[in-house]
């Protein structure tokens, strides 16, 4: 199965938390106090993505995206066993 590549190109901002995350003796769902952990901020430039967080005061560390090698297969290697 092939991927597509169409959201790989933008920087993701996430947020990451030190909170505990408790959870319900009864239901046993989990829960947090902290509303960051569900924010996820898409930018088009890494530049875009720190000037956002240097401006809102925010401490970052940006990771660099993988490169992958892509290895030129033909059509019927997707049907061998």
């Amino acid at each position: 199965m092939q991927s597509g590549r169409r959201n790989t190109r933008g920087w993701l901002m996430v947020f990451e938390t030190d909170a505990r995350r408790p959870t319900d003796p009864l239901m046993g769902w989990v829960g947090s106090l902290d509303t960051r952990s569900q924010l996820r901020m898409h930018f088009d430039s890494r530049e875009e993505a720190v000037a956002f967080a240097e401006r809102n005061g925010l401490t970052y560390e940006v990771q660099e995206p993988r490169t992958e090698r892509l290895r030129p297969k033909s059509y019927a290697e997707n049907f061998r066993v």
